[in-house]
């Protein structure tokens, strides 16, 4: 039997291949996405346990690939977690309205991601 599948997108580095790497040691399978516009198709095709995107990004915009996967009856199921910097109150409030499942702060996210990933698989 695999191990389930979380997806997780983002461009910079730090934090995002810590992250990969402290789910792997969580026993999480993970398939990483670095451009925003493969985000909606990844979704759709592996159909992941969880997604997790960063919010800040140059390549397009993370709060309407959420606002297109929540309007989807195949992927509006899948429960998502982004983290963006404490300071940018626009991009937390955009993920919010989109349909974001928990938004995290980005200097926490790697210390606090087994918390993060219990609550949010928790949420209906």
């Amino acid at each position: 039997m695999s191990s389930p599948l979380v997806l997780l997108f983002y461009e910079k580095i730090m934090p995002g291949s810590q992250i990969v790497h402290r789910l792997q040691d969580m026993g999480y399978r993970v398939s990483n996405i670095n451009k925003c516009e493969e985000l909606v198709g990844a979704v759709r095709k592996h159909l992941p346990m969880v997604l997790i995107a960063d919010l800040e990004t140059k390549s397009g915009d993370v709060s309407g690939v959420i606002r297109i996967l929540k309007e989807d009856l195949v992927t509006q199921h899948i429960p998502v977690l982004t983290y963006v910097s404490l300071e940018d109150k626009d991009l937390h409030e955009k993920a919010r309205l989109a349909g974001a499942n928990l938004i995290a702060g980005r200097d926490g996210v790697l210390e606090q991601l087994p918390h993060l990933m219990e609550h949010v698989l928790e949420i209906d």
